[in-house]
């Protein structure tokens, strides 16, 4: 007899549109979801041996170690539908194979386990024996849903207001402008030189640097410290008061024509500026989508160099175009390693470099770099609230880490990092200050003061 799949709930407006999906929409999101499967992803759903070792890497699982959490139960839902429509087994004796039905109950079942119980982290890849991109085949999965617009309404939104608004907080281009303005009074202050500024929409400069809207929004000091960074370094450099915004929330709802869009604005901006290179900020999804899945959404090489602030802050220090003081970071400092960037970008020890000439007691958790724990905040999970409870109960083995490094400051490379960092600072009560690489760097500068 074959295994009944459960009964999820999901949120009224989700359940509105399923209710009212009818056999044609989901005839063609099966013909999406085959399109989204080439022959390498329909050998990796073949290749699941349930050997189960993929259960170790997932923080959802290890907070809470139900079997819809195990990573191969999340996959196997999808394998259980490429079975039943996309192989001779399936669709001749689907219970003999373990396929299921393209039906409303799983749908639910997809959108419970794929949204609510999976960041995206990609660490349960690092532990499977056959080598599965997990995390890669479930945003595929994601995309076939949104195909149905069944995405969960606060990542709905979050996309939809970054296509329609230029940037995912909705910020007008006269707030921005003014908060620049503001920032550039700022740090004329703090450098004691009075041509001191943050350029907008300067041409011919080398750099165009990019912001997580979360900073103008609610964190503008992070964006005051790399302004600071590249005034202390003598940088050429601009913003732009249109393309600013570099997270891309394409990558989590798995719409891969929206992901071209939003990534396409930015190097469409650093063109038209006349920019050698596009910088990203402390954004982990952001550099993981605008630097390596770009190009695939877009079709074709980036048309200007695309770097972090951090691995261009390396440069300014072993160039000694800064300068670094880590006594004035006292306080023991540890570094959460954002999942799109260090195990999904590659870019690891850029923090560590920096983080050790600017702190003066500097320590690792336990895993770290690739191995270590997402924190929760990945995935679109911050703006899912329907899953929030689940979020904070997964980072409580991210709260364990740093509470055993015994540190006081918790630098992380990623606002979303931080937002989820923040939340479990204060529900496991950690005491810890959360911030950003750059703030620290910014602190340790030593900088020369104009001449008079």
């Amino acid at each position: 007899m074959a295994e009944k799949t459960r009964k999820r709930e999901i949120e009224e407006p989700l359940e509105k549109r399923l209710v009212a999906a009818g056999d044609e929409d989901l005839r063609r999101a099966l013909g999406h979801f085959r399109s989204r499967i080439g022959r390498n992803e329909a050998a990796l759903l073949n290749s699941c041996i349930h050997c189960g070792l993929c259960a170790e890497a997932c923080h959802y699982y290890l907070s809470d170690p139900k079997p819809e959490n195990l990573p191969a139960y999340k996959l196997g839902l999808v394998i259980k539908v490429f079975k039943r429509y996309f192989t001779p087994s399936g669709r001749a004796a689907p219970g003999w194979v373990g396929a299921k039905d393209w039906d409303p109950d799983m749908l639910r079942e997809w959108i419970d386990a794929l949204f609510g119980r999976c960041s995206l982290c990609g660490r349960c890849s690092l532990s499977c024996t056959m080598g599965i991109g997990i995390s890669s085949l479930i945003r595929e999965a994601r995309g076939v849903l949104t195909s149905l617009d069944l995405v969960p309404s606060g990542l709905d939104s979050t996309v939809k207001t970054a296509v329609e608004k230029g940037n995912n907080m909705g910020i007008d281009r006269e707030d921005w402008v003014e908060t620049v303005d503001w920032l550039g009074e700022e740090l004329r202050t703090e450098t004691g030189d009075p041509e001191a500024s943050l350029p907008m929409d300067k041409t011919g400069v080398r750099v165009l640097y990019t912001v997580n809207p979360r900073e103008p929004k609610f964190f503008p000091l992070s964006l005051l410290a790399a302004a600071k960074i590249f005034h202390a370094a003598g940088e050429s450099w601009t913003l732009s008061s249109s393309d600013f915004d570099a997270t891309n929330y394409g990558l989590y709802s798995g719409d891969d024509e929206v992901s071209a869009l939003l990534s396409g604005r930015l190097l469409k901006s650093a063109v038209a500026l006349g920019a050698e290179a596009l910088i990203l900020p402390e954004c982990g999804h952001g550099f993981n989508s605008n630097r390596w899945e770009s190009p695939e959404w877009i079709g074709r090489a980036h048309p200007v160099d695309v770097r972090s602030i951090l691995e261009l802050t390396v440069d300014y220090v072993k160039q000694g175009r800064i300068r670094l003081d880590p006594t004035r970071n006292p306080k023991r400092t540890t570094l959460h390693d954002p999942c799109n960037l260090v195990r999904l970008g590659g870019v690891a020890d850029e923090q560590r470099f920096l983080l050790k000439h600017a702190a003066a007691d500097f320590v690792e958790m336990t895993p770290n770099r690739e191995k270590n724990y997402c924190c929760g905040g990945g995935g679109g999970q911050l703006s899912m609230t329907a899953f929030a409870e689940r979020r904070i109960k997964a980072g409580g083995i991210k709260a364990e880490q740093i509470r055993k490094t015994g540190a006081q400051v918790v630098a992380t490379p990623c606002h979303n990092c931080i937002d989820q960092l923040l939340e479990l600072n204060k529900v496991y009560k950690l005491g810890v200050e959360i911030r950003t690489v750059s703030e620290i760097v910014a602190d340790a500068l030593i900088l020369d003061k104009p001449s008079l």
